[in-house]
């Protein structure tokens, strides 16, 4: 078939007005626009299947929602015992075409047999996690693309034991998907499922409060928090979760509490990006706040904030993991407890956890990978985290949730002042236990195949002539994970370990054309010696490293394949 053939098949199964009029449009232009938008299909991974809302198999879009959701009501049928019986939860954030994206999920779920839960309105992505655990549902599904920008919707699936897919569930629901002819013979029944409702609410917000180390208000100072849901889902279910923690000063930033999927104050809604954070540092400055706090579009991510000089200092995500690593640690017992984080994150997180005497798990990156190796290793899950911003605490969401991470976070920094100490206290109170440890992250860009080639190449250039020292010095082990090196998955990354507890890492993007390298250097603090000085010195050693290896990075992608 031709680009024309398949495009004119597509155009007879699409219900949407709106992608059908694109589509009519690209037949009439034809070309190069034509052929790439029926080149293919966007693939479906562990992170399910999302990219940009259009037209055509390429894009997000309703006929495309309705092949994967009867390939994976076929592979759930197959698979999972009693699959039609104990349902899939589904759920949706407050992007553009969410809503219907939704509700085709659960008719395409219906005709097939299946008893199907739909949240009435936009809800975190956490609340599906734990609802399909809660409910003893076979599955989830949320439609979400996090925070990603506004031109991108997603499909991500949770497993019948509330965690993201992995291998071999990923490639068999893909198949499941491929097997989809067509989706204009689908059973395609009036809207009736059964709502996700107060009840499920309620156990979750129940659920976050009991993972409380301090719940009594009278071990915690009063705190004022700026906070932000930049536009996303979050507000309702972080307003309920610290109200029911006793924090009763919370402002939220006006301008991004409701939930709008046009994103119209951000750029880009990570609060990663910088700007995005600019609306709720203004409030807190303008309300004194201790504490700043910001989810991502679905709630699932956390950024904090604490006072710094005259305004504001964003923490990184190994700042806040080990922060509440430290915290939890601490207010929890027995030695079957259990922690975990990922290859990128910082390496401090290990060396705590062997000083507390509790099992210690490093994963690939991504969530899927800690949650699911939690459940293999079949301990007391304590915490788990990314440096992506991404926080799981407990075993009440068997993935990252943000608006427990901000009630914790919250009753740290509470617990914290009334000791008469801040955030930045405990973190320099760990750094002198077990050394200051700094990381930073450089991607290096090149745009379409021509790039993903260039990428591919600089791993092969490395590969084939491991360094022996990055700048001053001695690359002490290397870990080629796609040979399957270090206990791991294969997956398409190298790691140095370098001497003095230095470590770089390089990886390319899973979702777009980017080679990212992860550095970290670890200094030990001198007794008695100023934190200034030795982050200072800890500065310039990761500079260092990071320019070193920058430098061959760039003499790599120069060397012709």
């Amino acid at each position: 078939m031709t680009a024309a053939d398949r495009a004119r098949a597509w155009l007879a199964q699409d219900p949407d007005p709106e992608t059908r009029a694109e589509i009519e449009a690209l037949l009439a232009a034809g070309g190069d626009a034509l052929e790439a938008r029926f080149a293919g299909r966007l693939s479906f991974g562990t992170a399910g299947i999302r990219g940009v809302l259009g037209a055509g198999p390429m894009r997000m879009n309703r006929v495309l929602i309705r092949q994967v959701t009867a390939g994976l009501a076929d592979y759930l049928a197959a698979t999972v015992p009693g699959a039609r019986e104990r349902g899939v939860v589904v759920g949706r954030d407050a992007r553009r075409k969410s809503d219907v994206f939704a509700e085709d999920t659960a008719r395409v779920l219906r005709g097939k047999g299946f008893r199907v839960w739909l949240a009435p309105g936009p809800v975190p992505t956490p609340l599906v996690a734990f609802a399909v655990r809660h409910l003893g549902a076979a599955a989830g599904v949320v439609v979400t693309a996090s925070h990603n920008p506004p031109a991108y919707n997603g499909y991500k699936v949770y497993w019948e034991n509330a965690a993201q897919i992995v291998p071999p569930h990923d490639e068999g629901i893909s198949a499941a998907i491929d097997a989809v002819a067509t989706t204009a013979d689908l059973a395609l029944p009036p809207l009736d499922a059964e709502p996700l409702g107060a009840e499920v609410e309620e156990a979750y917000l129940a659920g976050v409060r009991a993972l409380a180390i301090a719940p009594d208000a009278a071990a915690r100072a009063p705190l004022a928090i700026a906070y932000t849901p930049l536009h996303g889902v979050g507000a309702r279910f972080v307003e309920a979760a610290l109200a029911r923690a006793g924090f009763t000063d919370v402002r939220v930033e006006p301008s991004q509490r409701e939930p709008d999927g046009t994103f119209p104050t951000v750029e880009f809604p990570n609060p990663e990006e910088p700007g995005a954070m600019d609306r709720v540092l203004a409030l807190a400055r303008d309300t004194g706040a201790d504490l700043v706090l910001a989810n991502d579009p679905d709630a699932d991510r956390l950024a904090v904030a604490v006072p710094d000089g005259d305004g504001y200092r964003m923490l990184t995500g190994d700042q806040v993991g080990v922060l509440l690593a430290d915290y939890l640690l601490a207010g929890t017992d027995g030695d079957d407890r259990l922690v975990a984080t990922t290859i990128v994150s910082s390496q401090l997180l290990g060396d705590m956890a062997r000083a507390a005497g509790v099992a210690f798990c490093e994963t690939l990156t991504g969530f899927k990978w800690i949650a699911n190796a939690a459940l293999q290793h079949g301990g007391r899950f304590v915490f788990g985290y990314e440096e992506a911003l991404g926080y799981c605490v407990g075993e009440l969401v068997r993935d990252k949730d943000g608006i427990s991470a901000a009630a914790l976070v919250a009753e740290l920094a509470a617990v914290a002042k009334a000791e008469g100490q801040s955030l930045d206290d405990r973190l320099d109170a760990i750094y002198r236990r077990y050394g200051l440890y700094l990381t930073e992250q450089v991607s290096i860009v090149r745009a379409g195949d021509r790039g993903i080639d260039e990428i591919r190449a600089a791993m092969d250039a490395f590969r084939a002539a491991p360094p022996e020292r990055i700048g001053d010095w001695a690359v002490e082990r290397c870990v080629d994970v796609a040979r399957g090196d270090g206990g791991l998955p294969p997956s398409d990354v190298l790691i140095y370990y370098i001497e003095g507890g230095r470590r770089v890492i390089m990886r390319p993007s899973g979702t777009e054309p980017k080679l990212k390298s992860y550095y970290e250097v670890r200094e030990a603090v001198a007794e008695g010696e100023p934190m200034a000085a030795a982050r200072r010195r800890a500065q310039a050693a990761l500079a260092a490293l990071r320019d070193a290896h920058q430098a061959r990075l760039r003499a790599a992608f120069a060397t012709p394949g």
